[in-house]
């Protein structure tokens, strides 16, 4: 499928991104050069990371996947083959512009480049001013080590704003937004974000689009659970809309031949103003599965039927 461009940013995409929050926890070094091995086999594309993945794991203090990827870059010469996109702003300091100087610099040496093609603040910090961000930012962008700026986990409200300071006081844009959607979580994107983006010609790139894995069609009932330690975090889906998406989507498969993964990611790159869907894999065997998506087509009655099960 044809690359698609990424908003105003210069960079242009499939409408598939690789997840790197599972390189460095739930795929240790060879299942995680495994699938970067792969993902370049099939033309590479954009990996999204973060410098906070995974300080949430015990023992961990954040830049795990950042480092493994890092490595991996070293060892495969593929730099130039991918785009790296990493984040700013979940750890203590926020989004202050020495934090973000001290980060960047931070995930740079993890990564062993000496460029960012996609920063993103990771979520908005109403502590800190527009304009003191955006001017952090715009140091990185003009120095060259960074070459687009993006917004993770911002409101309609807060994002506009930050598009008119930018404006007025002449600092780099948002140029990307990265927010929550899938069939099942819509209410982050949907409505007067999403048409904000459309109408600033932002590029999307959403993250969670299998839901933690339940659309992939793993949890189909209480006894999945422990299936992973996700099994968590998918319990609510289990008792909400998610059985009824889920039928929904078997019976597209059973038209299509497609995988549930398939069809969940084809849903997201399909909705208005979205440039690509991230998904993680932690085996090679995912990683086709997931890359397969870019040669389905869905129809309107399909899409619609989605949905419409998605709502509820």
């Amino acid at each position: 499928m044809s690359e698609r461009a990424l908003g105003s940013s210069g960079l242009s995409i499939r409408p598939f991104v690789l997840g790197g929050n599972v390189f460095g926890m739930t795929a240790d070094r060879e299942a995680s050069f495994a699938v970067l091995d792969r993902f370049v086999e099939h033309g590479g594309g954009m990996i999204d990371t973060a410098d906070v993945y995974s300080a949430w794991v015990p023992g961990h203090k954040g830049g795990e996947s950042e480092s493994m990827i890092g490595e991996w870059l070293k060892a495969s010469g593929a730099r130039d083959q991918v785009l790296i996109a990493t984040k700013v702003g979940m750890m203590p300091g926020g989004l202050k512009p020495d934090r973000i100087r001290d980060a960047v610099q931070g995930s740079l040496d993890r990564l062993g480049t000496d460029v960012i093609d996609l920063y993103f603040a990771h979520k908005d910090d109403p502590d800190v001013p527009l304009d003191e961000v955006l001017g952090a930012f715009g140091e990185l962008v003009d120095a060259g080590t960074v070459r687009a700026i993006g917004a993770s986990n911002y409101s309609a409200d807060r994002l506009a704003e930050a598009l008119r300071v930018a404006d007025e006081k002449r600092l780099p844009r948002f140029t990307v937004v990265q927010p929550e959607l899938n069939l099942l979580d819509r209410d982050q994107y949907e409505g007067a974000l999403q048409q904000l983006c459309v109408d600033e010609g932002l590029g999307v790139v959403a993250y969670f689009s299998l839901a933690s894995g339940y659309l992939s069609g793993k949890y189909r009932s209480a006894d999945d659970l422990g299936k992973s330690a996700r099994g968590g975090r998918v319990k609510p889906y289990l008792e909400g809309k998610g059985p009824a998406v889920l039928a929904v989507m078997d019976a597209i498969a059973a038209d299509t031949g497609a995988s549930l993964s398939q069809i969940a990611l084809t849903w997201v790159a399909a909705q208005p103003g979205v440039t690509a869907p991230i998904a993680s894999a932690t085996s090679v065997e995912q990683l086709d599965d997931i890359v397969a998506s870019l040669d389905l087509t869905l129809t309107e009655v399909q899409l619609a039927a989605l949905a419409s099960a998605g709502r509820g």
